[in-house]
């Protein structure tokens, strides 16, 4: 008998790489592939440079993902659905102030917008848009629009309890996301050069609390 068979791992089981349970690996493709868009952009992005981050080889890459449109989709969702499906649940479940809930869903985007990986894709998508139109669709419908939505309900309930002026709800929505979404841009391209570095976080407080100020019920009215 051949001890190694049954003692002696091969060289490659050996090494810590393959040792992860299979169901691993598409985890750490998407993480790789969207830190790697985010840097180099997606017309840059090669798969061969992704499968490498990951540790796997391009072959397996290919098992998972057909394409590099394929991949960008796949790596979006897993990093972006879980902030957007909890805020729809907070939405679904929230019963007091609908301002309150403004506050919170607003705070809790500003923060995906600023992590350094989450907050490169609007600027990516926005960049690459007129060539990847599909990408760009792709990220509009599953992703703007989606969260677009979510606010959308919770300015029409703060409308519906007088808690805000009946202005036309979607305009609203877009007065509070707009800077957020310049913010996605601007620290990713030309924040990077700017001489005294724009305090982000204090920047949003301040745009939230003009636009809600600009907001409340007029006195008599």
């Amino acid at each position: 008998m051949n001890n190694t068979d049954a003692t002696t791992p091969t060289t490659s089981d050996s090494n810590p790489r393959w040792q992860r349970r299979p169901g691993a690996r598409p985890e750490e493709i998407l993480k790789a592939a969207l830190q790697t868009f985010v840097e180099r952009g997606f017309a840059a992005t090669k798969l061969d440079e992704v499968a490498a981050r990951a540790g796997v080889s391009k072959g397996t890459l290919y098992l998972y993902f057909p394409n590099k449109e394929q991949l960008f989709q796949a790596a979006v969702r897993d990093a972006v659905m879980p902030p957007i499906v909890a805020a729809e649940q907070a939405v679904a479940e929230f019963a007091g102030p609908a301002l309150e809930l403004l506050h919170t869903l607003f705070e809790r985007w500003a923060q995906v917008v600023l992590d350094p990986v989450l907050g490169g894709i609007g600027k990516l998508v926005i960049a690459e848009a007129a060539n990847f139109p599909d990408t760009a669709r792709f990220y509009m419908t599953e992703v703007v629009l989606r969260i677009r939505q979510v606010f959308l309900k919770v300015v029409e309930r703060a409308i519906a309890n007088g808690e805000i002026r009946a202005l036309p709800a979607e305009l609203v929505v877009r007065e509070l996301m707009t800077p957020v979404l310049f913010i996605s841009v601007w620290r990713h391209s030309l924040g990077c050069h700017e001489p005294k570095p724009l305090d982000i976080p204090l920047f949003l407080q301040t745009h939230l609390d003009v636009v809600l100020h600009g907001l409340l019920p007029r006195q008599g009215k």
